[in-house]
């Protein structure tokens, strides 16, 4: 007989609003069995691993404060936030399955290994069941791949790259964050009715997965309504001064340049450009534009008027008026004194997913929070009714197409919703050509 007695119960899986369009109230069963980290006493400790250092740090700070303010939530403490407006009834702000939440942090670094190494001590040292954050797909790709192996639950935070949840996908892994297939595919009809159908593109790309696959996408998406991509260059991401990369594009016969770069990089290669006078050059009778593909508040802020009438995409924004949104910006705003940036919102999100999952689960074993949300179906989250889908456990929701303010009325009005394009746009087969090879596998629980 095994040493551990099966003893099977019948769980629910919650499902969301009959009225919102979403999933029935479902029936699963799993089995009692032993797994990494199991929390054996009164508390369960979850693992924030952000990067509170290197060019994306102001991101990674926004992410850990938004970790806070979710355990704080999950406590009882605090006005409970998007608890309140979740379509899932699960969570009641007594912890998860009773015990009270604690969480220890790392430092990514901005760095795969560096990132590997914090979340391995977390898990090892730590007794974390969870790991969440990140603000790099090089880091997410990394962080995921080590979960996996460990048998813990990642919850990614922000990653962008298509091969997080493409040829590196990992049963462990879950991203709510949009990807750059979606960027692209919400941008380009916006910027042929902005721009034209006849513009030559030049791009500089952040030479890592996240930028392969971003300048993949959007240059895919731009030339299929007429567009010619005239050439790609790689940055390393180190790179803090971009003046020998702008300078190439003034000979290059291109009127738009994309900026495949992210955080910091995203600042001074935008900084750079408008140094180099690129928005006041006339080119193939055009007027020269700017595109930065992904943005963050916390980017435009740091561009200052840089960004102003520079089109981009996002995965949410705090402008938002839906009720989770706003219950949202109203718990941050009042502990920090500052709208939340979309890196904050996506770990805040999957914090209480992960927890809600583990409520819907009856248990912390990463195989009973696998089944819980794949598949799983929610709204109240600030994106609008969102699938987890099951195939490569990618998030589904409608996606933000930005704009730099033009007129901006204070230090946080620095880019305006042009639109909200919806879900139905921004899907793709789970076989896609951009998301090809991987295999999702099994869940892992580290027994």
């Amino acid at each position: 007989m095994s040493k551990f007695h099966l003893n099977r119960r019948t769980l629910i899986k919650s499902g969301a609003a009959i009225g919102a369009g979403l999933a029935l109230p479902t029936i699963f069963t799993s089995s009692a069995r032993a797994y990494l980290n199991e929390p054996k006493g009164a508390t369960v400790t979850l693992g924030f691993n952000v990067p509170q250092t290197g060019p994306y740090a102001d991101e990674g700070m926004d992410e850990l404060r938004a970790q806070e303010l979710a355990v704080q939530h999950l406590n009882g403490e605090g006005d409970g936030g998007m608890i309140n407006t979740f379509s899932s009834k699960m969570l009641k702000g007594n912890g998860i399955l009773g015990k009270k939440v604690q969480f220890v942090t790392g430092d990514t670094q901005t760095k795969s290994d560096a990132a590997r190494a914090s979340a391995k001590s977390m898990i090892e040292k730590d007794g974390a069941v969870m790991i969440n954050g990140g603000s790099s797909s090089g880091v997410a790709v990394a962080v995921q791949s080590l979960c996996q192996e460990a048998g813990v639950i990642f919850m990614a935070g922000l990653t962008h790259s298509n091969d997080t949840t493409g040829k590196d996908k990992k049963a462990n892994g879950f991203r709510h964050f949009f990807n750059a297939y979606m960027s692209a595919a919400a941008l380009a009809p916006v910027l042929s009715k902005a721009y034209g159908t006849d513009r030559r593109a030049y791009h500089l790309t952040a030479d890592y997965t996240w930028g392969w696959t971003q300048q993949e996408s959007i240059a895919a998406a731009t030339e299929a309504v007429g567009w010619e991509t005239v050439n790609n260059v790689l940055t390393p991401l180190a790179s803090t001064d971009f003046s020998s990369y702008i300078a190439p594009v003034l000979n290059s016969g291109a009127d738009v340049l994309v900026l495949n770069h992210y955080g910091g990089n995203m600042v001074n290669s935008l900084t750079n450009a408008v140094q180099f006078g690129l928005r006041d050059k006339m080119v193939n009778g055009k007027q020269f534009e700017i595109i930065v593909p992904l943005y963050s508040e916390l980017m435009a802020a740091g561009a200052g008027a840089n960004v102003r009438g520079v089109y981009g995409s996002m995965n949410w924004n705090w402008q938002l008026q839906d009720e989770g949104s706003k219950a949202f910006v109203k718990s941050f705003g009042e502990k920090y004194g500052r709208p939340p940036s979309n890196s904050a919102h996506t770990c805040y999100v999957q914090t209480l997913l992960y927890a809600d999952a583990v409520e819907r689960a009856g248990t912390f074993d990463p195989c009973g929070v696998v089944e819980a949300l794949e598949g799983f179906e929610f709204d109240g989250m600030g994106n609008g009714p969102t699938l987890y889908r099951a195939d490569d456990h990618q998030c589904f929701k409608d996606v933000l197409v930005m704009k730099g303010t033009d007129n901006p009325t204070n230090e946080y009005d620095t880019l305006e919703i042009v639109e909200v394009t919806p879900r139905a746009q921004v899907e793709y087969a789970p076989d896609h050509p951009m998301f090809a090879g991987g295999d999702l596998g099994k869940c892992n629980s580290g027994a």
